[in-house]
């Protein structure tokens, strides 16, 4: 029973009871694993490798594009804190012990000269201690100068979000993901105006400090690459939050009686997303940079992704033209599936047995929907999703991302064909979303909604069921076309820890 108190949070939130109702229904019933066909590949098809000059078109096809009077636009989910990347940091605090004795503490201290935030570091121990790092190191206080680094006290690196931490070192300074993306955008993403539009989502306490760095940064980007930075920013809507459950699937409450909600996960951002005024979109996540010594490959393959996309987009535009028209004949209806089945890899196994008529509305359906074409790099044995063929609602095959939360794993069959995937999601997407018409998509009617996740976490010592939403690449983009690109592992280097940030890709 919802009370008075339940019904003004609901509506603080601007969630319904309606919905409320529906979460509850997802942790009685669960989420259905997805029907595998198998997964995408080179050799299937699946996976698209650009020969030379398949790359000299599309690379053409993208520079043609920004000429014109389209918006682009560079989406950043960026609110995640930095917390994780110190888990093992933060152990070590917490440890019973005071001088670094796992390899992980031993690299990290044997290396703290090379993190681009040395320096600030070593000011906020003079700050705090009046000694340097050097010296407190010589004294074996190991433990103060991790505090400084993760506390409020000091750097509070512990609490800040990854976008704001000092990644890469330069001869003239040091940069953050949030500046390395900046300087993305005027790579490969500028308009023939030279404007370079940049989105980033973020949580509410940190935006102040994300539009302060980027009101210091962004003036010296612009004189540097020629370009004018338009920033806007976004919060995870409240209306996305999800009930959590108790172990008999009733709304959870805290030690106050009060309902608990929960983010609902990065699918969640579809409702972001949806908001945007643009016509292509770039999608990658914050942490995911490199310095300008080795950003070539990042640049070649984002411009090639794009141009693949918009080739795609201009000739399903043209055949929606054509049946628009409803002068065409059987080849032209033909020609389309083909389109439809080996460039947008979309197949429906009962095609031949339709009529024109029913053809004309499964293509339509197929034609004039949003598109994306999606990076893929070769498996390392990364944690997370990869790329299938996977079955849709309606009877058809198409490619999806999915997460390993997604596949039944206790089938070993669907095991097997996870485990032998040969290429990885390094969440690298440029997608379209306006129609052949000029309007935007509504994205919110293209997620499966079948296609979230539960979790299960503790609050206050008890147990509870968390909802997470259809991911945003995953889901929450089920029903529109996908194309899957081979692109290097040269354009991967995700920072999951702070060690990471002594690889040499960042250094």
């Amino acid at each position: 029973m919802m009370t008075q108190e339940d019904k003004e949070l609901l509506l603080r939130k601007g969630i319904s009871e309606e919905k409320i109702a529906e979460q509850l229904a997802c942790f009685e019933k669960g989420f259905p694993y997805l029907k595998l066909y198998a997964a995408a590949s080179v050799d299937n098809g699946g996976i698209v490798v650009a020969d030379e000059e398949m790359q000299k078109t599309c690379l053409a096809a993208w520079d043609a594009y920004k000429e014109g009077d389209k918006k682009i636009v560079k989406f950043v989910p960026a609110s995640g804190a930095a917390s994780r990347m110190f888990k093992n940091m933060f152990e070590f605090l917490g440890a019973d012990y005071d001088a670094p004795t796992t390899d992980f503490e031993k690299k990290f201290f044997d290396h703290i000269h090379d993190f681009a935030f040395y320096n600030d570091l070593n000011a906020a121990c003079m700050d705090n201690t009046g000694k340097n790092i050097d010296a407190l190191i010589g004294e074996k206080q190991y433990k103060a100068v991790v505090a400084n680094l993760l506390e409020a006290a000091g750097l509070n690196y512990g609490a800040l979000p990854k976008g704001l931490l000092k990644f890469h070192r330069y001869a003239d300074g040091v940069r953050t993901p949030l500046e390395e993306h900046l300087v993305e955008g005027a790579l490969y993403a500028a308009g023939k105006t030279g404007e370079v539009n940049v989105h980033f989502t973020v949580s509410t306490e940190h935006r102040e400090l994300f539009a302060k760095l980027v009101d210091a940064k962004a003036a010296e980007y612009e004189a540097k690459y020629g370009v004018k930075y338009n920033v806007s920013f976004s919060e995870q809507k409240p209306s996305t939050d999800t009930v959590a459950a108790d172990m008999d699937n009733k709304p959870f409450r805290d030690k106050d009686g009060k309902l608990l909600f929960r983010p609902g996960g990065h699918g969640a951002l579809i409702e972001n997303l949806n908001d945007l005024d643009a016509d292509i979109v770039f999608i990658k996540n914050i942490d995911n940079v490199v310095p300008d010594r080795l950003k070539g490959d990042t640049v070649l393959y984002k411009k090639l992704i794009a141009g693949v996309l918009v080739t795609l987009q201009k000739q399903a535009f043209g055949y929606l033209e054509v049946l628009d028209g409803g002068q065409y004949s059987h080849d032209e209806l033909e020609e389309m599936i083909r389109f439809v089945q080996q460039k947008l890899h979309c197949r429906k196994a009962d095609i031949k047995d339709m009529e024109d008529a029913d053809l004309v509305i499964y293509l339509r359906k197929k034609l004039n929907r949003p598109m994306r074409v999606c990076g893929m790099v070769k498996n390392v044995g990364e944690p997370g999703g990869g790329p299938f063929l996977a079955y849709n609602a309606d009877g058809t095959v198409s490619l999806q991302i999915l997460e390993s939360s997604q596949i039944d794993m206790k089938d070993p069959e669907k095991k097997a064909m996870f485990e032998k995937g040969t290429h990885f999601n390094p969440v690298d997407l440029v997608c379209a979303i306006r129609d052949y018409k000029g309007n935007k998509f509504d994205l919110l009617a293209h997620v499966d909604k079948s296609t979230g996740f539960i979790s299960y976490k503790s609050k206050n010592g008890k147990d509870l069921k968390a909802l997470e939403l259809p991911g945003l690449w995953n889901g929450s983009m089920s029903d529109w076309s996908t194309i899957f690109v081979e692109v290097p592992l040269s354009t991967f280097n995700p920072v999951k820890t702070v060690n990471d940030l002594l690889r040499e890709q960042h250094q």
